[in-house]
């Protein structure tokens, strides 16, 4: 159990969820899906919303030669990882399955710059 009291489920094809609700909606896509209703269901896509940001330093060798440029990462990327992802009426859809208690500052951010970014607003089920 985390911090939000969900517990961890495995649905009958043994895959792994956060929680119960997240595995009750992922058998209710596989039963679209099979039925044509969606297609291209996936789990857990990541989307990158702002790229790791680097910045480059010379190197040298031990005897003092001058060696190509490192590059060290500065700020990591920040990143949202969707629930599902699928096709309905030829449309991408984005889908988490959220509460009121994980609707929290941070995924409030993310979920306005997956709109900003990549012009997608996330289905919250």
């Amino acid at each position: 159990m985390n911090k939000y009291h969900s517990v961890k489920t495995k649905t009958a094809d043994g895959i792994t969820h956060d929680s119960r609700k997240e595995a009750n909606r992922w058998c209710e896509l596989l039963l679209l899906q099979r039925c044509g209703a969606i297609s291209d269901l996936q789990r857990q896509v990541k989307f990158v919303l702002i790229p790791a940001q680097t910045e480059t330093f010379p190197r040298y060798g031990k005897r003092g030669n001058r060696l190509a440029d490192g590059e060290r990462i500065v700020e990591k990327e920040c990143a949202y990882v969707a629930d599902f992802v699928y096709t309905e009426n030829g449309k991408k859809i984005v889908e988490d399955t959220k509460s009121d208690a994980t609707k929290t500052k941070e995924y409030r951010i993310k979920r306005k710059l997956m709109l900003w970014v990549h012009g997608i607003r996330i289905r919250e089920v």
